[in-house]
């Protein structure tokens, strides 16, 4: 069974926000310079329409095919989280799995055998925080190949 827990809406509105926010700084400065090069307007109405289409993409691809972690029976894979350690593993070497908090965010770290740990960001996850921890809780005994509770 895979599972895949994609990006929140509050950190997909925050990336959309920023790719509008750029291309509203080109599509500026590009105005300044048809007006003061004396540049035709349909390359300002060009870039702003292939901008646009841009931000659609990224929106688009942040929601429907964004994911941060993916859950399989054999393992996990985290990708998109800066400072996650270690990005992938099997269940079988995953020693626990806790909760913290870093850096005032509530966080799933998943323990290694070798020392090394993945630290999952639950704020960046579209799901609940409680059915987050038990569902990885459950893939982690299973992993194991213990039986669900």
């Amino acid at each position: 069974m895979t599972t895949q827990y994609r990006l929140s809406p509050q950190l997909v509105a925050r990336v959309v926000g920023a790719a509008l926010l750029l291309v509203g700084v080109l599509i500026l400065v590009l105005t300044l310079a048809v007006a003061a090069l004396g540049l035709p307007g349909w390359v300002l109405l060009v870039v702003a329409v292939v901008g646009l289409l841009g931000v659609s993409a990224t929106g688009y691809a942040a929601v429907r095919v964004g994911w941060v972690l993916r859950v399989t029976d054999e393992g996990y894979v985290v990708r998109f989280v800066r400072g996650a350690g270690t990005t992938r593993a099997r269940w079988k070497d995953v020693e626990d799995a806790v909760t913290a908090e870093v850096a005032g965010s509530p966080c799933v770290v998943l323990r290694l055998r070798d020392g090394r740990s993945t630290t999952i960001p639950v704020t960046v996850l579209a799901v609940d925080r409680d059915r987050f921890v038990r569902e990885m809780q459950e893939h982690l005994r299973r992993g194991r190949g213990l039986r669900p509770l």
